[in-house]
């Protein structure tokens, strides 16, 4: 079953606001130089039980990444650097997390890359390959899902919005080979960077994901 994740979360009224759609998925960013870096001494206020905590780290120590991880409590690791196989070998050796190793795609993108980090993630993240980390707006060639040569689940992000989510669930429903299982939403549903839209968000779910997670349980069922 499809599923969703709002990433890039700081304020807390908004935090509370967004929960109350409950996404699967919530994204807090541990990397200072992101215009959504939750700061040093940040306050993660209570969510409701279903929605899971993700960490987003960028070429972060090990060290750092466990002692975020026990703060806050969190459920998932994502991975957004030029993090190695085996330092998430390591990773998954001290703290037995789930690990989302992100990748940017460009025009020089090519899947083998992916092939050394399986036996250490538990999914991969694919987001457009841009100046920043993430969160930059754009979406890349959903096309090239076809060629996934793997069966690890995909996170998929980069740009989704409301505009092109008529595309994406269409060319969803067209391709159900390819193991989509979490959808990324950020700056393309934002007031300001970490600041998200409620009623945009909210739009979405039932004008979009709803129909199309619905459609997908009658297939299952037929």
């Amino acid at each position: 079953m499809l599923q969703w994740k709002i990433c890039g979360m700081r304020e807390a009224t908004n935090i509370c606001e967004v929960a109350s759609l409950l996404p699967n998925f919530m994204g807090f960013i541990f990397y200072a130089q992101s215009k959504r870096y939750v700061g040093e001494n940040w306050q993660m206020p209570m969510l409701p039980t279903k929605i899971q905590k993700v960490g987003v780290f960028v070429n972060e120590s090990l060290e750092r990444i466990c002692q975020k991880a026990q703060k806050y409590q969190l459920h998932y690791l994502q991975l957004h650097g030029e993090e190695s196989p085996e330092f998430c070998s390591q990773l998954q050796k001290v703290i037995s997390l789930p690990i989302v190793k992100a990748f940017g795609v460009g025009k020089d993108f090519d899947f083998a890359d992916l092939e050394h980090y399986l036996p250490f993630v538990e999914s991969f993240l694919l987001d457009t390959q841009g100046k920043e980390r993430g969160g930059n707006g754009i979406a890349f060639d959903w096309q090239i899902l076809k060629k996934y040569p793997y069966s690890k689940p995909l996170w998929l992000s980069g740009g989704i919005s409301m505009e092109n989510s008529p595309l994406l669930f269409d060319f969803l429903k067209k391709n159900p080979q390819i193991p989509v299982k979490v959808l990324d939403l950020n700056s393309r549903f934002e007031l300001n960077p970490a600041l998200k839209d409620v009623k945009k968000l909210s739009t979405w779910k039932m004008q979009f994901f709803q129909p199309f997670c619905q459609n997908e349980t009658q297939n299952h069922h037929t």
